[in-house]
Order: C-alpha cells, then sequence, then structure tokens
C-alpha cells in the first residue's frame, strides 16, 4: 500500500475546500501545544477558566485527543483524500456549537462565544467547499 498520490488526485491541490482544511488542521495542533503548555491560560482563552490539578488535567486530556484529530486531519491532508476530510469536518461540525454553548453557559464574554460560532462558519463554509470538490475526486479503491 502506497500513501504516495496518484497523479490524478493532484488536482486536489487546487480545491478551494482541501486549502480551507489546512488551517484547521494547523490550528488544532497549535491548540495542543498550547493547552499542555499552560493549560489554565488556555482553558481561559477557549472560554472555560479552570482552576486546580484536576481541572488542569482535563484540559490535558482535551490537547492529547486534540492531537489525534490534528494528526487524522493531516493524513486526509497528506493523503489528499477529500471524501475523509469532508466526512471528519461534517462530523466536527458540533464542536464548535457544543463550545459555545458551554462557554455561553459559564458566563464567557460574548467575544469568545462568537469565537466559537466564527469556527462553526468556517467549518460550514469549509464542508460545503469540501463536499463540491469530492464529488469530482476519483473514488478510493
Amino acid at each position: 500500500m502506497t500513501l504516495t498520490p496518484t497523479p490524478s488526485s493532484r488536482p486536489v491541490l487546487r480545491t478551494f475546500g482541501f486549502w480551507l482544511s489546512v488551517p484547521l488542521a494547523l490550528l488544532q495542533a497549535v491548540n495542543v501545544v498550547r493547552a499542555l503548555s499552560d493549560p489554565t491560560g488556555f482553558a481561559t482563552y477557549y472560554g472555560v477558566p479552570v482552576s486546580g490539578a484536576d481541572a488542569v488535567a482535563w484540559v490535558q486530556v482535551y490537547a492529547l485527543r486534540t492531537a489525534f484529530v490534528a494528526a487524522l486531519v493531516a493524513i486526509f491532508l497528506v493523503r489528499r483524500d477529500l471524501r475523509a476530510l469532508f466526512w471528519t469536518a461534517v462530523a466536527a461540525l458540533i464542536l464548535p456549537l457544543g463550545d459555545a454553548w458551554l462557554t455561553h453557559q459559564t458566563g464567557a464574554a460574548p467575544a469568545i462565544v462568537a469565537r466559537h460560532l466564527a469556527i462553526e462558519a468556517y467549518l460550514a463554509l469549509t464542508c460545503v467547499a469540501l463536499f463540491i470538490a469530492s464529488r469530482n475526486a476519483p473514488r478510493a479503491a
């Protein structure tokens, strides 16, 4: 099994959906580094301030799971697998909505809640662009 993209998949690099996915993977990786290096600061930035060792541990658990998501999306990007990116983006739509709701419930500043909603809008746009691009992509064997 080879991970080298086939010549017919090279146009994937020219799709809007592919390039919208790149910042999503990069930002997830940045979140991992921030959450592991400064869990308390990251939680405050995220909109759910924490205190105490147990709470900090949960931020680190978040970071480890986010590392998995970032790696998975990176693998799909390297493989230029638009369909996998599309379904991952569809499944991820619940995350920023849930984040917005949770941060609102904890009394986070409106700008923080709005940031989560903006991420939702960006992710929805990415879903649409990936759907359009994946319709024209060759199917995996």
